[in-house]
């Protein structure tokens, strides 16, 4: 199975890299290791997950206060957003 981040969740994930590296030097770096290995655990099983409404299923990433929610599409997995749990709830995908 292919990998597609949509614009939503590149812009998550580079907005977010920015302000924990911002925080502390290396920890954006490590808030990406932590999505990686989330990323690969949807690969490796991406029916595990539990479906959140409609299609979209939720993979929880280690360590950090954020959630992925994906779709399965084609043989393909669309990475929809790469959400932080403190955000208000309503912006969820």
């Amino acid at each position: 199975m292919k990998i597609f981040y949509t614009d939503r969740a590149k812009d998550d994930l580079e907005s977010s890299f920015k302000w924990y590296q911002n925080q502390r030097k290396g920890l954006g770096f490590q808030f990406l290791d932590c999505v990686e290995a989330a990323v690969i655990n949807i690969l490796n099983s991406p029916l595990l997950y539990p479906k959140k409404y409609l299609n979209f299923r939720i993979c929880l990433v280690r360590r950090f206060p954020f959630k992925i929610f994906y779709t399965i599409e084609n043989n393909m997995i669309v990475i929809h957003s790469i959400f932080d749990d403190r955000q208000n709830p309503d912006k969820q995908p």
